[in-house]
């Protein structure tokens, strides 16, 4: 069951990805700094992934645990942070530290939503 949801965290996460990743870099191209674009991609995907990554990965409609997804995201969003900082100042871009930052974050994200947040929610269908 656990290989069988990572698949689908990684699907339903690339569309996820897709969304942040995007949003993350407009706001880039629009002048804004790394740090407040990777904020407020990270507060709009957010709120998107809660619902694709209960429902699709999780069977969970829960809405209460909403709670718990932010403090995750917290704890993810500080990684991402990090890992970009120290990517930029060895001398990568902010999109490619943007883009290579996911891998670990990717990982960590999908532990933390099904042991802290989702965890006994897997067969959850209302």
């Amino acid at each position: 069951m656990l290989a069988v949801q990572f698949v689908r965290f990684l699907v339903v996460g690339l569309v996820n990805t897709l969304f942040g990743y995007s949003i993350y870099a407009l706001l880039i191209y629009l002048g804004l700094s790394y740090t407040y674009a990777l904020l407020f991609a990270t507060i709009l995907g957010v709120l998107f992934n809660f619902h694709t990554i209960g429902r699709l990965v999780f069977q969970s409609r829960d809405k209460r645990l909403i709670g718990k997804f932010f403090a995750v995201y917290a704890i993810t969003f500080c990684l991402n942070l990090l890992l970009i900082k120290l990517m930029i100042k060895y001398g990568l871009s902010a999109y490619l530290s943007g883009a290579l930052a996911l891998v670990p974050t990717t990982v960590l994200s999908f532990l933390l939503n099904k042991f802290f947040v989702f965890k006994g929610k897997q067969h959850e269908t209302h």
